[in-house]
């Protein structure tokens, strides 16, 4: 990972805690619904742990929360 886009990923994260509380979902349903362990969830919306994630984990976030993809790009 670049260091120079920690904060995208960042950003990326806070998303998915948003949409996942927004859905009703806490991370142990959302890891179950992905196949992935709460940990790992919790990694990728930790706002002081840069967590890489790649396109199709994003995809299987977008699909799993029903988000469009570029939902979780988009800098505010």
């Amino acid at each position: 990972m670049v260091e120079e886009f920690a904060g995208y990923y960042i950003n990326i994260g806070l998303k998915v805690s948003y949409f996942r509380k927004k859905a009703g979902l806490t991370q142990e349903q959302l890891g179950d619904i992905m196949g992935v362990g709460t940990s790992f969830i919790g990694q990728i919306e930790a706002p002081n742990i840069v967590k890489a994630i790649s396109l199709d984990t994003l995809f299987r976030i977008a699909k799993a929360l029903d988000v469009p993809p570029y939902k979780f790009l988009i800098v505010d």
